[in-house]
């Protein structure tokens, strides 16, 4: 754990090497080129073969890559109460949370008289992946695939990595039904994207991708822009804790520990202006994850991942939370009217002690899939608004067609395009 003081020499310097730009690791962007070629060239056969060769799914045909309905009744069979009544819980809350959300169609006039407004629709069919890795990420089923629901997308289409011999953690199958899959397919890493995204003699391919994934799933997603448009690039896990002396040091060390068992490329984050608590947060991690399994995992992504700022004041702490732009950000002050407002990138914000960010990933109401890498400069969180496409609706009656034609002619004029303003003029003939 890298600890940074103000009062050091080098502080500025070693802030600045806090920030980072997302990009593929070494040798990723060229693997992912090769098998996006090789989706688009042999298809099925492509998918079959990568997910044998990396997943070790041992799939004889085409028939194989899909979850049929015998599989997902097994799933929901072999799912306990208690997961199923979780799994509801967080379902309720992200759809309520996401029709709260959700475009509405709107109409009115503007200084002419003309009918202005815009229509929201549903995507037709959407492509989904939920990562089902090292840990199976039933959330995320729900943080994605509801707000497709919930928007009103009447194709669902959903890729997540099988397990060795084929088959995919009972949970998440039932998981993805309840939410509202249409088709599910195990598929994983670059291949599933690429799936989904060119499409097969088995697959059809969708207009749009969403969902959180490794290295290799978010640089396919990125080289199949265009191809098909993306919600997001989400990378490795991140959160930031801002906090003043009424921080509670056990909880802000929890915190960073849930947040290393994502992996040892997620980020873990302390500022503060407080030096006792400072020194009280890394005890509390010594002395936690003793208590935790995945330890290996746990102490890598600390010793690699975590850092703490002691800064003069929170305002500085402020300042560097902008600029980090976490993907989560928890905040602990006694001046929140006044912090709060000054907090302008971070992709969510959890406020006070007692507001886990694990909340947040599985219950809350706003989904969890959110700009990592500093991308909350400039991209939110996934929402329910980015399942539908926008039309804008314009009508012109004869007074409102002769009040806005002298001034078509005028811009057609500026910009030497006579038959624009033509085409608004005939109509006063």
């Amino acid at each position: 754990m890298r600890i940074i003081r103000y009062t050091q020499k080098n502080y500025h310097s070693a802030i600045k090497k806090l920030d980072r730009r997302p990009a593929p690791p070494a040798g990723v962007e060229a693997i992912v080129k090769d098998i996006l070629a090789d989706v688009e060239a042999r298809g099925d056969r492509a998918l079959i073969e990568l997910s044998n060769r990396f997943d070790g799914a041992k799939f004889a045909s085409a028939k194989d890559l899909r979850v049929g309905e015998a599989e997902l009744a097994a799933a929901e069979d072999a799912v306990d109460a208690e997961t199923k009544k979780a799994i509801a819980a967080s379902r309720k809350n992200v759809i309520a949370f996401a029709k709260r959300s959700l475009r509405k169609d709107w109409c009115g006039k503007n200084a002419q008289g003309a009918e202005v407004g815009e229509r929201y629709l549903p995507f037709e069919r959407v492509g989904i992946y939920v990562p089902g890795g090292s840990a199976p990420l039933v959330s995320t089923s729900n943080m994605t695939v509801c707000l497709a629901a919930a928007a009103g997308c009447p194709e669902i289409v959903v890729m997540t990595p099988p397990g060795r011999g084929g088959e995919v953690n009972p949970a998440l199958l039932y998981a993805l039904k309840e939410a509202g899959a249409t088709e599910i397919y195990k598929v994983g890493g670059a291949q599933g994207m690429a799936g989904m995204s060119i499409g097969t003699k088995t697959i059809k391919p969708v207009v749009k991708v969403y969902g959180p994934g490794n290295s290799f799933v978010v640089e396919a997603k990125r080289q199949l822009f265009g191809v098909v448009a993306v919600d997001l690039l989400p990378g490795p896990s991140e959160v930031v804790t801002l906090a003043d002396s009424s921080g509670k040091a056990k909880f802000i060390a929890a915190d960073m520990l849930a947040q290393a068992e994502h992996g040892g490329d997620s980020t873990m984050g302390f500022v503060t202006d407080c030096e006792k608590l400072l020194a009280a947060v890394q005890a509390e991690v010594k002395s936690q994850i003793k208590t935790l399994g995945r330890q290996a995992q746990l102490k890598r992504a600390i010793k690699e991942g975590a850092w703490c700022v002691l800064v003069e004041k929170l305002e500085d702490g402020v300042s560097l939370v902008n600029a980090f732009a976490p993907e989560h950000l928890s905040l602990i002050t006694r001046r929140e009217k006044t912090i709060l407002p000054k907090i302008t990138t971070s992709g969510a914000i959890f406020i006070g002690n007692y507001s886990p960010v694990a909340v947040g990933d599985f219950l809350a109401g706003p989904s969890h899939e959110l700009p990592t890498g500093g991308a909350g400069k400039s991209f939110p969180g996934l929402t329910v608004d980015m399942f539908q496409r926008r039309t804008s609706i314009v009508r012109l009656g004869q007074e409102s067609i002769r009040k806005s034609a002298a001034i078509v002619e005028a811009f057609a004029r500026v910009e030497g395009l006579d038959a624009h303003g033509r085409s608004a003029s005939i109509r006063l003939e």
